[in-house]
């Protein structure tokens, strides 16, 4: 499984070749489509329609994840305690790929760090 956090959406909405061949690839490893959790569109949209088309388009073809539950509210909470560092919204995006998920993400540093804390989470820069 795939998780994208909100400069992982960015990236692979741009109209480049590099994030065509990326998607290109994680369909054919069966990969396609990603889970953004809904908490990423808060830092990925603008609330401007015309800003916000590339990232819309791009999130037609994605597993939104609308409901946060509890469990994993707090499970999120750790890994920001255990890793003192990163967003909530990080924390949450590494949470929704445990076990076993790769993150794809532009920022690496904190999101590295709150995966050291979870069960066989991945994370890769794009």
């Amino acid at each position: 499984m795939v998780v994208l956090d909100s400069g992982g959406l960015t990236r692979l909405s741009e109209r480049s070749r590099q994030a065509a061949a990326l998607i290109e690839a994680l369909a054919t490893e069966g990969l396609w489509p990603p889970r953004v959790p809904a908490p990423v569109l808060v830092e990925s949209l603008r609330g401007d329609r015309g800003k916000d088309a590339l990232v819309n388009r791009l999130l037609k073809t994605c597993d939104v994840v609308e409901e946060i539950p509890e469990a994993l509210a707090r499970r999120a909470a750790l890994f920001r305690t255990r890793a003192r560092t990163g967003s909530a919204v990080d924390a949450i995006v590494v949470a929704v790929a445990e076990p076993g998920g790769l993150v794809l993400t532009s920022d690496k540093g904190d999101l590295r760090a709150l995966a050291g804390h979870a069960r066989d989470v991945r994370v890769e820069p794009i």
